[in-house]
């Protein structure tokens, strides 16, 4: 492993030296890697599709619980991680195709909104509009600043995937307020994935 895969990806911002696991997903048939703190539910890594460019990452900006460690050593995590998950346990549920991100919403209380909570960095300027709000308020949900805001977010996916965003406008002003708002704010090499759910959006209406 040389010089060049350490150096290849930058580390996501203040996102540097967590104990992390290494997990993987596979987009369009290509096996992307990433790290992963389980402890904090937190991406700590970008999404890096060669396993020696994300053992060299692993090895200079993240440690095990023991300290830090070789690409060597990492290099075994990263093959695990193809082989199987931490976070889901069927093969299916980390597997994508671009096709489907566009034209699909994601499953309600699924690893891709998983992984979008994970990696993204909502505050209170990029965090979701008064619109969203409102129409929480309207429906008797928790609002963005609530514990149990997600949960809404799922309730609302359910209401439209099964009945159309036409027929109801609030969930669907809060389901895609909160994506899009969300997917904004994610690393540029997370937009691999996240890029073609927020093309999706974009075009329904």
């Amino acid at each position: 492993m040389n010089t060049e895969s350490a150096t290849r990806y930058e580390p996501l911002p203040g996102r540097v030296g967590h104990v992390a696991a290494i997990e993987s997903l596979t987009l369009d048939g290509r096996r992307h890697f990433f790290g992963f703190d389980h402890r904090s539910d937190l991406v700590v890594s970008p999404l890096i599709d060669d396993p020696d460019a994300m053992a060299a990452f692993a090895a200079a900006h993240l440690r095990q619980s023991d300290g830090p460690h070789d690409p060597a050593y990492w290099a075994t995590l990263v093959a695990e991680a193809a082989e199987g998950s931490g976070l889901v346990e069927d093969d299916a549920e980390r597997t994508f195709t671009t096709d489907g991100l566009r034209t699909e919403l994601p499953e309600p209380g699924g690893h891709l909104l998983y992984l979008l909570d994970a990696v993204t960095d909502l505050d209170a300027e990029t965090g979701p509009s008064a619109d969203i709000e409102q129409a929480c308020e309207r429906l008797g949900y928790a609002g963005p600043d609530d514990d149990d805001f997600a949960d809404a977010v799922d309730d609302c996916l359910e209401t439209v995937i099964t009945h159309g965003p036409l027929h109801h406008p609030d969930e669907w002003t809060v389901v895609r307020g909160y994506l899009a708002a969300a997917i904004a704010t994610v690393p540029d090499s997370w937009g691999l994935l996240f890029g073609p759910l927020a093309e999706g959006l974009a075009r329904t209406h």
